[in-house]
């Protein structure tokens, strides 16, 4: 009886253990993941799936070294091991999806297609990735949605990545301006506006500054049935400045067309009635 309180004990122990010391690991890894992003402004991709890793191994040993002290488990797990064949293929079955989602967590780590905060768009989702787990990747949609994809799916898609290298991104202001407008007028108007907005940036570079290349170009980019359609080039640090940018600056350029006399043409429809005889 003695044997088995102390025998007792020392699983408790053990597990108590076990339990603290995968604590004080996650605690570890989540102040350096804090640490790195903020003071050290690095990437914490890295930090965050090894912590999952290391956490798994503190309780995978943990566990081992319970079994293997108790004579009755470690003699049971023995006999499993060796004379389990069909259990040991259906666990290998039912653990292939498991191991193929941990090397493709892997995968990711190694090669960095994303990490996390970049944002992506993978088929029908768009949204920013907030955790990569040994299982799956989370990704965090613009409504505030969870969207859990396992790493042996998303390794294998094509993901469009916007932070990807450059986290700059250029967006399109176009505009549709009537024949009878002024077309200078009209790009001097979205030249000035883009200049003006705070989000806008110039990526132009020493070379072509001296060349005398344009902050901003506008062009005529087709001639439609109503209307003389024009863009604009502009750029963002990263795409949700951008979105902001295009945002306001649609807002801000139809005002300012409404106020210097430039038609935005909109199709007209004529109804004929005709009367039965």
């Amino acid at each position: 009886m003695k044997y088995n309180i102390t025998q007792i004990g020392f699983i408790v122990v053990i597990a108590i253990a076990t339990i603290l010391i995968a604590y004080l690991v996650n605690r570890f890894f989540n102040r350096l993941i804090k640490h790195s992003t903020e003071a050290m402004t690095s990437d914490p991709t890295t930090y965050h799936f090894l912590r999952y890793i290391m956490v798994a191994l503190v309780y995978v040993t943990g566990f081992s070294i319970i079994i293997y002290s108790v004579p009755s488990l470690r003699a049971l797990a023995s006999s499993l091991l060796a004379g389990a064949g069909i259990f040991t293929v259906a666990i290998g079955f039912a653990s292939q999806q498991a191991l193929s989602n941990i090397i493709g967590g892997v995968f990711i780590i190694i090669f960095r297609p994303f990490r996390i905060k970049d944002r992506l768009k993978l088929k029908e989702f768009n949204g920013i990735v907030e955790d990569i787990t040994l299982r799956h990747t989370v990704i965090r949609d613009f409504e505030n949605k969870r969207i859990i994809i396992p790493n042996s799916i998303i390794s294998n898609e094509i993901v469009v990545n916007a932070d990807f290298a450059d986290g700059k991104i250029c967006k399109f202001i176009d505009f549709g301006i009537s024949y009878d407008s002024d077309i200078d007028k009209a790009k001097r108007i979205m030249v000035e506006e883009i200049k003006n907005h705070v989000l806008h940036v110039d990526t132009r570079t020493e070379t072509e500054i001296e060349k005398g290349d344009p902050e901003i170009p506008v062009r005529v980019i087709s001639l439609g049935d109503s209307s003389v359609n024009l863009r604009a080039w502009t750029w963002a640090k990263n795409s949700a400045d951008g979105f902001v940018l295009s945002c306001d600056l649609l807002e801000s350029i139809k005002k300012r067309f409404d106020k210097e006399g430039i038609d935005i043409p909109f199709p007209h429809r004529t109804l004929v009635y005709k009367e039965k005889k």
